[in-house]
């Protein structure tokens, strides 16, 4: 079974635009509380993504690439609006980050991400990083589709 361990945070500030970023479109099949299944096309790429139920900072994920014309196919399948994005991926004390700044109708949030391999794996925070959200359902991908940053 593939388990997905993230801690999400927001971030201030410009120090982490060290690297030029990726664009990310992503759309969902389901937004299911139990399931959400995501559609994600970035550069030549795109996979689809199934996640499970959260539990704290810890969730079930299965992830599988799928030709670039069939990401772009189901990205039109999706529930609408489509959630698009700037990933930066940043190293700070040795653990990758990475940094979305939303565009669109989620313009102006800018939130952290780390995948740890255990809940209890310790690790440095950078200093534009601020409030942990890890458990804050307003900052799912999938809830942001649904109620962007903008309407808050």
């Amino acid at each position: 079974m593939g388990i997905e361990i993230e801690r999400k945070f927001l971030v201030s500030g410009d120090a982490w635009r060290q690297v030029e970023p990726t664009f990310f479109c992503q759309g969902y099949l389901s937004r299911e509380k139990e399931r959400t299944v995501r559609v994600r096309v970035f550069g030549n790429n795109a996979v689809l993504t199934i996640k499970g139920i959260n539990n704290g900072a810890v969730r079930t994920e299965f992830e599988y690439p799928i030709p670039e014309s069939d990401g772009k196919q189901l990205l039109q399948l999706c529930q609408q609006p489509l959630i698009e994005k700037h990933r930066y991926v940043v190293t700070f004390a040795g653990k990758k980050w990475e940094v979305d700044e939303f565009l669109g109708t989620n313009t102006g949030l800018v939130v952290a991400e780390i995948e740890l391999q255990s809940e209890d794996e310790s690790f440095e925070l950078p200093p534009w990083v601020t409030e942990e959200v890890t458990n804050d359902v307003r900052y799912f991908n999938s809830r942001l589709s649904i109620e962007p940053y903008s309407t808050w």
